[in-house]
């Protein structure tokens, strides 16, 4: 042998010291990367965005992997990532781990579900190959394929697709379509017997586990009824739940996360330090949610209806556009934007000589002290109105500069005449609680002497979804309330009663009653 000829073959065996090396590196690095799903996702897709809850919700995917729970649920508030790692990662790297085992994805629609399982396959021909995962011969079908070790996936709606399917591993994907469908009785109950009859019939029992995430629209939604079913594990119960609300909350128990209570969620396009921005994003949420879906959305707090102080029977009852009345005094109500929300209420209404209050308007809306201001003065100027009402334990000095600069820039503009004398500005002290401030006001609309000079929709949605139990009361009823206040003193007054949720005004309200001897009932005044 020549000298070069033994040169070329170390140099071979250099090389295929070298590729062994490389090839055993890039295993190992495959393998690292099936400690959880998050850190699968975050290793093969460069754009998966790690944030500090999907780093929780990994870890618990990958507690159920180890045997420490079989049932699983994850509330989390929509577009943080939780069904990407939920529905879709966690079934590769299952897959990954278990080749051979079946998956089943379930949603209240087969589009969804079918979007998942076609992810799912995705991920099986884009980096299957490092886990030996390898698509079957002739299993075309996006509804329901399989690898060559005999696992697969199978995507279908609730209610239908698992008979004569078994599955080791079962994901429930928001099995609601939305609150229409959480509150009907009858699309529950399906739901539950199809859980209860088919689904958790067809789980294998060398391997099997359920993994839930939801929107939580109804008490008695599909993770109410496991829960009340089966319990939480802290409570001797069977089911891990992973609970982060948009704004963390003591009443849910420690935070998954460490919060504190006012602090944000992440989000995965939301640096996780800026909280500036995470907290302006969660408060545009909740400005631009009625409250029950603020908290079934953002808080996984589901809220019922019959929680809410009235009715919305009650409300529809109380519209009136058609019975004669003479207003008595017409006045403003204004509650300024603040207290953790930035609607500001700006509700307009009179006193009629039938002793009711009409509510006639509604300009309430997200503004600055200059805009809610200045929608106060002109609603005033057009309903002639002789007083603005201002809440008293918000800043009264601040909102009588605010209108009076308003007015007199209005004024100043052309668009009040000069010769208009400004209202009376006239600050309502009302109850502290937001709950002690708006329930006298329900019950003088279950005495029927509070009525709507129309359709007053979003006014209407607060009153009929707000509860008691949230802290920021919305700035329709606030506003509202002190309209109320202000031209029926006497419901600020005595005892508060808990009225059960009435249906329709009680008999023998308001009546005509005598008009008020010392009201002002007019106010345009000339010079």
């Amino acid at each position: 042998m020549s000298t070069l000829t033994a040169f070329d073959e170390l140099g071979d065996l250099d090389d295929l010291a070298v590729y062994q090396q490389l090839a055993a590196a890039e295993k190992a690095v495959s393998s690292d990367l099936l400690r959880d799903p998050v850190t699968l996702a975050r290793g093969l897709d460069g754009t998966f965005r790690t944030r500090p809850h999907l780093r929780v919700i990994g870890d618990a995917l990958a507690a159920v992997e180890r045997g420490d729970y079989d049932r699983l649920m994850i509330f989390t508030p929509p577009q943080v990532g939780k069904s990407t790692t939920v529905a879709e990662w966690f079934p590769f790297w299952w897959l990954c781990l278990y080749p051979m085992d079946r998956i089943g994805v379930t949603s209240y629609g087969d589009d969804l579900a079918l979007r998942r399982g076609k992810t799912i396959r995705g991920y099986v021909e884009e980096y299957g190959a490092e886990y030996d995962l390898r698509m079957k011969a002739g299993s075309g079908a996006m509804q329901d394929w399989a690898i060559t070790e005999g696992g697969g996936v199978r995507s279908v709606s609730v209610g239908k697709g698992l008979t004569g399917h078994d599955v080791n591993v079962l994901i429930v994907d928001d099995p609601h379509k939305d609150r229409a469908d959480a509150e009907s009785e009858a699309s529950r109950r399906a739901l539950h017997d199809w859980y209860s009859s088919t689904a958790l019939k067809r789980l294998q029992a060398d391997r099997n586990c359920v993994v839930g995430i939801q929107t939580r629209w109804h008490p008695d939604d599909w993770a109410g009824r496991r829960l009340a079913d089966e319990g939480r594990i802290e409570d001797g119960g069977r089911w891990k739940v992973i609970h982060l609300p948009a704004i963390a909350d003591p009443k849910f128990g420690p935070d998954p996360l460490g919060r504190a209570p006012g602090d944000p969620l992440p989000h995965p396009k939301i640096p996780t330090r800026d909280r500036r921005r995470l907290l302006a994003w969660w408060a545009d949420m909740k400005r631009t949610s009625i409250v029950r879906d603020w908290h079934a959305l953002a808080q996984g707090d589901p809220q019922p209806a019959e929680g809410a102080l009235v009715s919305e029977e009650l409300l529809r009852l109380i519209r009136d556009t058609t019975t004669p009345v003479v207003p008595q005094k017409v006045a403003v109500a204004i509650d300024p934007s603040g207290g953790g929300r930035d609607v500001a209420g700006v509700i307009g209404g009179f006193l009629g000589d039938d002793g009711r209050v009409w509510v006639t308007d509604d300009v309430s809306a997200a503004m600055s002290s200059a805009d809610w201001s200045t929608a106060a003065c002109r609603l005033a100027h057009r309903t002639n109105a002789a007083i603005i009402y201002v809440e008293w334990n918000y800043g009264r000095d601040m909102c009588e500069l605010a209108i009076r600069t308003s007015w007199e820039t209005l004024q100043r503009e052309g668009e009040i005449p000069p010769e208009v004398l400004m209202p009376q500005i006239a600050p309502v002290r009302a109850k502290q609680g937001k709950l002690l401030r708006a329930e006298p006001v329900a019950q003088q609309m279950v005495q029927d002497k509070v009525r709507f000079r129309g359709v007053f929709t979003d006014l209407e949605r607060e009153w009929a979804t707000w509860m008691s139990t949230d802290p920021d009361s919305p700035g329709r009823i606030d506003a509202s309330t002190i309209l109320v206040y202000g031209l029926i003193p006497d419901a600020n007054k005595g005892a508060i009663v808990h009225a059960p949720l009435p249906q329709a005004p009680q008999p023998g309200g308001a009546g005509r009653q005598t008009p008020p001897s010392a009201g002002v009932y007019g106010r345009r005044i000339t010079k």
